[in-house]
């Protein structure tokens, strides 16, 4: 008797904190995205934390997208409206292409939890060099609900009626 057991791709993911003020030790949002991505079974290539500067930002996401072994990029921290919030202006001209939809989607979730407060969250993602990048909020509630309503299926190729899978670089 033959058993088929499906099991999905496991993929190549680095995570990025933006914080001018957490450590590893504090970084709760960082962690919850890593135990995330292995419980997914999923590869860790790399855990960092950068300060939210545009040039150092940039510069880190634009090194990881051009690597070979990474074929997603979380993001989470610097999506908001403060001085300090640099994301956005980092990393969009980074990217090929805009997924529109993960950030609608993402506020849509989150509407429920934080209600009108949502409309502060400037969640974002793309793709560029055959990576995906989520860039979330940096609170540990934001990657949960990122993580659960909308990344964990679209980096699974079970998920139909799509999902990003099969538009990353092969590792």
């Amino acid at each position: 008797m033959n058993i088929e057991i499906d099991i999905p791709a496991a993929l190549h993911v680095a995570v990025v904190t933006v914080s001018d003020t957490r450590t590893e030790e504090t970084d709760k949002s960082g962690n919850y995205l890593v135990e995330r991505v292995t419980e997914a079974g999923h590869k860790l290539v790399s855990k960092q934390i950068v300060k939210d500067d545009t040039y150092k930002l940039r510069a880190l996401v634009a090194t990881l997208i051009a690597d070979d072994g990474v074929q997603v990029v979380l993001v989470t921290g610097g999506t908001g409206f403060t001085f300090r919030d640099n994301t956005v202006t980092a990393v969009t001209p980074l990217l090929d292409k805009q997924i529109e939809g993960f950030g609608e989607v993402f506020r849509m979730l989150s509407q429920a939890e934080i209600g009108s407060s949502t409309i502060q969250s400037r969640a974002f993602a793309g793709l560029s060099n055959g990576t995906v990048v989520f860039c979330v909020p940096g609170s540990p509630g934001a990657c949960q609900t990122a993580w659960d309503g909308i990344i964990a299926e679209q980096l699974d190729e079970r998920h139909k009626p799509c999902n990003f899978v099969k538009k990353l670089k092969v590792v």
